[in-house]
């Protein structure tokens, strides 16, 4: 019988020591239930004797989260041991988990004690914890760098000591895959000479892995442990963790199910998973919300942009066979799906299958001259299109750009200080309703123009609930060159009560105008598509 993939979260526990990060009560039992719904084996709830209220969040952990295996952390000494198991006793299955530093370094300069002492209470400690708990795992901190012989004593004592997994950390994310792959090998063939190889291929003797990510090789580090026959896997989801942070547990899942075929043939078995991979997004979230730790953006599995493409080729190619630039089906890991994301570098192909998921059925010619005006007037102003500028576009050609609005004049006073506040005037022609006029106070410049043309147009940007209230979904300007004499562009989102959203693009030397611009833009098509986009998207 082959033994599976154990997967350890330690997200509670060394993931909270990511700096700046503080987890109350509440928000550890729900990331430990989503953790157990996702299918992790074993949750490190915390180190209990550092303070009360970790040794709570422990104690309330392993009596509220069934399913899975609950450990409390504790250092090789009886008081440690003791707390852990008072805070984990209750848990459905219960875990030990001990450590204590093997290398040089850690002996001399942090424990000040020799290899015989440390090598003393690692036995001590393993066989005392097994005195409480069935289920004991011992880490030897800093593995990495230390001595492969003393640690293989060290291993060996704490095995006949009765520990049932034995951790070999890359504790300060030191080592290479060649190095952890021979270390680990190197290990395993010890206990095989004492006669566990048996207990190592049943799963009843486990080697696991703790790698942090000082090099970017936690990852890497891990899966190659697995081919040494490692057969626990310890990190935190989304990598986070102390310093550089750990191996992070999504990415390890997806590696083993993704190259399954890889790992059987090196392995001589398909390494089980007993996990449901359409958790991973929403626990990713949940973690990244109760944190405060933003996942980048190029994160992979989890990252906004981990199936999003930009690239024309890209998008093309994936629209054609998602396989083409997609190794794992963003569904399977709790996406919606593919992300064709418009920038300067997208494509027809991409802007036609735009269009088509909002309603618009357009033929090669409205689609061409769509394309020239987006190459021209947006692309390059954007470092990310939303699908209303698009929109916009199609609906300027549809109308030839006969709009309901124009600005005529516009005349903003600023104040430096005291108690008065930016003042704006706008003159605008409504097609309808002719000219109209209207003063704004803001708190800017810019505020207070946008106040002057809700009033002057009979919209509202304060949040009202009816029919003329509108919501500013973005704002932003940037300069399109250097220097005093630049020409600033701005571009507004605005959504109406039913959810649409129109936008604008405005270029200027005075950026208030070009705030204006952007927002008579984003008015106008507003109000187009209201009167006519549905009949012409019919018409198509």
């Amino acid at each position: 019988m082959n033994p599976r993939i154990i997967l350890f979260d330690t997200t509670l526990r060394d993931g909270e020591q990511s700096p700046g990060v503080s987890l109350n009560l509440k928000q550890k039992i729900e990331i430990g239930k989503a953790l157990a719904e996702l299918g992790i084996d074993v949750i490190e709830a915390g180190f209990p004797v550092t303070s009360p209220g970790d040794f709570q969040a422990v104690q309330s952990l392993a009596k509220e989260v069934k399913g899975v295996t609950i450990a409390a952390l504790a250092r090789a000494n009886r008081k440690d041991i003791e707390v852990a198991w008072e805070a984990i006793r209750l848990a459905e299955s219960p875990r030990i988990h001990t450590f204590i530093a093997t290398s040089d370094i850690h002996l001399k300069y942090k424990l000040k004690k020799s290899r015989e002492e440390v090598l003393e209470l690692a036995r001590e400690a393993v066989k005392f914890a097994k005195s409480l708990c069935p289920d004991v795992e011992f880490s030897a901190e800093d593995a990495t760098r230390s001595d492969w012989k003393y640690l293989s004593e060290v291993v060996l004592e704490v095995v006949k000591a009765g520990a049932k997994t034995v951790n070999i950390p890359d504790t300060v994310g030191y080592t290479v895959p060649q190095e952890y792959f021979a270390l680990i090998s190197f290990l395993i063939e010890k206990l095989k000479e004492e006669g566990y190889e048996e207990a190592l291929r049943s799963g009843e003797l486990r080697i696991s892995v703790h790698c942090h990510n000082d090099l970017g090789l936690a990852v890497a580090n891990s899966l190659s442990a697995i081919l040494a026959g490692a057969t626990q896997v310890e990190g935190t989801i989304n990598g986070i963790g102390e310093r550089a942070g750990n191996a992070a547990l999504e990415e390890v899942i997806m590696a083993l199910k993704t190259r399954s075929d890889f790992f059987k043939t090196k392995l001589g078995y398909e390494p089980e998973l007993r996990v449901n991979t359409r958790m991973i997004v929403p626990v990713s979230q949940l973690v990244s919300k109760h944190t405060g730790m933003v996942v980048q953006p190029n994160k992979a599995i989890v990252g906004a942009n981990a199936f999003a493409h930009e690239s024309g080729i890209h998008q093309h190619g994936v629209l054609c066979e998602r396989s083409t630039y997609e190794i794992i089906n963003p569904i399977d890991v709790g996406w919606t799906g593919s992300a064709i994301v418009l920038g300067k570098h997208s494509g027809r192909h991409a802007i036609s299958f735009k269009l088509e998921s909002m309603g618009w059925k357009l033929n090669k010619e409205l689609l061409d001259k769509i394309f020239e005006r987006y190459r021209v007037e947006v692309k390059d102003f954007l470092r990310q299109v939303d699908d209303s500028y698009l929109e916009g576009i199609v609906l300027d050609i549809l109308l030839e750009d006969e709009y309901r609005y124009r600005l005529l004049s516009s005349q903003v006073i600023s104040v430096l200080s005291g108690s008065l506040k930016p003042i704006a005037q706008v003159e605008i022609e409504d097609r309808k309703e002719g000219r109209r006029v209207s003063v704004g106070l803001g708190v800017g410049p810019i505020d207070a123009a946008y106040k002057a043309v809700a009033s002057a147009l009979g919209y509202s940007f304060d949040g009202e609930n009816n029919k003329n209230s509108l919501r500013l979904v973005d704002f932003h300007i940037d300069a399109l060159s250097g220097g005093t004499s630049a020409e600033g562009i701005c571009g507004v989102i605005l959504e109406d009560p039913s959810g649409h959203r129109s936008a604008g693009l405005g270029r200027d030397g005075d950026i208030v105008i070009a705030s204006l611009k952007a927002l008579i833009k984003a008015l106008n098509r507003l109000e187009a598509y209201k009167e006519k986009g549905e009949n012409l998207k019919a018409s198509l």
